[in-house]
């Protein structure tokens, strides 16, 4: 997998956080039909972070987020939660450091012909220190003519064990590579807070085959092809969509990832599916249709149906088993969430149904 260009932003290797006053901008681009849970997570990282430091009395970074489009104004995920942005056209670039990540999702093709936004992204790529895409983000960068410009801090031969060490064969994820920045920034316990505050440990039934252990012995093809399919539990995927990711004929990516995940993709997918609805139960009052809509499944009967049969209980029962240790700290988290939601609109109405 080429990983396009890294540039240096600092050492690697450095003991202690970095001292500055500077504000540093993180620019999200974007588009009708992106994907919303890694954009969600970028911006709790970046301001949970703000929220834990008492810059800038401290001197310690502090993080301006962005949501930008071609248009500005209300756009649409392709889970259909709306999201306030702005213009392209009127965002003015500073001399201050700036990070720029480009979301990814269904409606990366018709984004690809927006030619505001690609001029946008060849103005801003000189600038920014890193120029991340993020799964299908990769294409939009592709279509402006620029490569992308990951984190050094997550390379390196001799690096020390981090938060989130990558291999140098792999794309770093964007989730990844801002809790890396933030570590680097402000220091590794201040870092480990805001990783352990954005992602409450929720047990699920069903546990990820792909471990740290494992992943080194999956190649890179069938690995981003895992995490791509982890990545769109809430919309329709097809075995062709994911054998496209892998860059394989449907016929030897069904083979290859049997052979090297330990089960087909249709099974993986059903497994991350129920694994979110499991999160999600857990972590939400939200009805049992609506979970399952957003989870990819249709409706709250074929996800008890599911249920029934994996788990021998339904929705319902396992939300009340399991909702009782959960419910302290998650709606700490949702406080958290309120307080620090950087003016970004959000309405989580969905509109659409998405099909299994």
């Amino acid at each position: 997998m080429d990983l396009g260009h890294t540039l240096q932003r600092s050492s690697p290797h450095s003991a202690a956080p970095m001292q500055t006053n500077a504000l540093t901008r993180i620019d999200i681009a974007l588009f009708n039909g992106f994907a919303l849970p890694t954009v969600a997570a970028l911006i709790e990282i970046f301001q949970r972070a703000n929220s834990l430091v008492a810059a800038p009395r401290s001197g310690r970074a502090r993080y301006d987020v962005s949501l930008l489009s071609a248009a500005g104004g209300r756009i649409a995920s392709s889970s259909s939660v709306f999201v306030w942005t702005d213009d392209v056209q009127s965002h003015r670039g500073t001399n201050e450091p700036h990070l720029l990540f480009i979301a990814g999702g269904a409606g990366v093709q018709q984004a690809c012909r927006d030619e505001r936004l690609s001029e946008w992204l060849r103005r801003r790529h000189p600038f920014s220190e890193i120029v991340h895409p993020i799964a299908e983000g990769q294409l939009l960068l592709q279509a402006a003519g620029l490569p992308s410009r990951y984190c050094p801090l997550l390379y390196g031969d001799n690096e020390a064990p981090g938060l989130h060490p990558a291999r140098l064969t792999e794309a770093p994820g964007a989730v990844s590579t801002a809790l890396r920045i933030v570590e680097e920034d402000l220091g590794a316990d201040l870092a480990q807070r805001v990783a352990e505050s954005i992602a409450p440990q929720t047990r699920t039934p069903f546990s990820s085959s792909i471990t740290p252990a494992v992943a080194p012995q999956i190649s890179d093809k069938i690995l981003a092809s895992a995490r791509w399919l982890e990545a769109n539990v809430d919309r329709p995927v097809s075995i062709d969509d994911a054998a496209q990711v892998a860059a394989m004929s449907e016929r030897n990516f069904l083979r290859r990832f049997k052979s090297e995940i330990g089960m087909t993709p249709s099974d993986y997918l059903l497994r991350a599916r129920l694994n979110m609805s499991c999160r999600m139960l857990v972590e939400s009052r939200l009805p049992v249709d609506k979970i399952a809509r957003r989870c990819g499944i249709g409706s709250g009967g074929q996800l008890s149906k599911l249920f029934r049969k994996y788990l021998e209980t339904t929705p319902t029962d396992y939300r009340t088993r399991n909702h009782v240790a959960q419910q302290k700290p998650n709606a700490q988290v949702r406080d958290q969430r309120r307080e620090f939601d950087p003016g970004v609109l959000i309405e989580a109405d969905y509109a659409t149904q998405v099909e299994a």
